[in-house]
């Protein structure tokens, strides 16, 4: 396994030099190889797959309402852990792949489709669950595009990167099944997703311009 040092390096090589000295990076990227260490034999599709199916199972407890809202919090929370955790064991263990890449990037995408359908089952309009989806998807997208025109670099890290949508999610539903007692949910989840479109908005401008400066002809 490789030294948090080397894993940091290793994964800012594989996310197109990406800075990782940003303390909310810095800190998720950590938490990750400290989990992933122990974990080391586990074979990374392993942990891909099983958060996908832990952002998948958040619906459940949404749909449910109430106090059950803390559980889809803490279910978007592990998810999101264990879709750093999978790609800490690749890269830390040499054993990263273009194809585990993709397959990662997909699975993201997908649990992050899982936390807007999480937020409109638990009372968020629909049209601002789709907006979040939306602004969840696009910035990855435009990098996506981006790196098609032959762009390498990742570009700067906006304020609505991985690490900040599935806290904003989580944190969100954890917040409206605490306060469900006072029948505040549907208001918590609905100013939670309003925030985090708004954040995910704010997030593609700043990718729009470092994208705009690299693809300058």
């Amino acid at each position: 396994m490789l030294s948090r040092d080397e894993y940091l390096a290793a994964w800012s090589r594989w996310h197109g030099g990406a800075d990782t000295s940003r303390p909310l990076v810095r800190g998720w990227l950590t938490g990750a190889w400290v989990l992933a260490r122990p974990l080391a034999g586990l074979p990374p599709f392993a942990a891909t797959a099983f958060g996908l199916l832990v952002a998948a199972a958040a619906l459940g407890p949404a749909v449910a309402g109430g106090r059950w809202l803390i559980a889809a919090g803490l279910l978007v929370g592990a998810s999101g852990l264990l879709d750093s955790l999978d790609g800490a064991i690749a890269i830390g263990t040499g054993r990263a792949s273009r194809r585990g890449f993709v397959l990662d990037s997909v699975v993201d995408r997908l649990s992050e489709a899982a936390y807007a359908g999480a937020l409109w089952a638990a009372g968020a309009p629909g049209w601002l669950a789709v907006a979040f989806g939306a602004f969840c998807w696009l910035p990855d997208y435009l990098r996506a595009r981006a790196g098609q025109a032959g762009v390498e670099e990742t570009g700067a890290l906006s304020v609505w990167e991985r690490p900040s949508r599935v806290a904003m999610a989580g944190m969100t539903l954890g917040g409206a099944g605490v306060l469900a007692a006072t029948g505040a949910e549907e208001l918590v989840v609905t100013a939670g997703a309003g925030v985090g479109a708004a954040l995910g908005l704010v997030g593609v401008v700043q990718l729009g311009f470092s994208l705009r400066r690299m693809l300058a002809d």
